[in-house]
């Protein structure tokens, strides 16, 4: 995902930040307080797979295995089981606290290159 095409813009100055380390990859990036764990990751040229950015399709569930998030919507489609288990949808969580997240599906993307 192009920094470009992320709806906010970037990290504010001033605003408390948590490390997520995404597994298996082993990526580790920032996610403030400003930004869900899918646009800060975004912001660090890690692609995590997503589709409708809401909430409700479920393209980028993946499971949290250490930390805390609040989400951006009242009712995230993960289910009471699920929210037990871990899971969690990065396009809707805010970071609390640090994160570790399983991912399989992350990949790195090469940075821009400027002239």
């Amino acid at each position: 995902m192009a920094n470009e095409e992320l709806c906010r813009s970037g990290p504010q100055e001033h605003e408390q930040t948590f490390e997520v380390r995404v597994e298996p990859l082993g990526r580790r990036f920032d996610a403030p307080e400003s930004l869900t764990v899918l646009e800060a990751a975004g912001f660090a040229n890690l692609y995590l797979p997503r589709m409708c950015r809401n909430g409700t399709c479920r393209t980028c569930l993946c499971k949290m295995t250490s930390g805390r998030v609040r989400y951006t919507v009242e009712w995230p489609g993960v289910s009471i089981e699920e929210k037990a288990e871990g899971y969690i949808l990065p396009c809707v969580a805010i970071a609390q606290s640090d994160l570790v997240i399983e991912a399989p599906d992350a990949v790195d993307l090469p940075t821009a290159v400027t002239r």
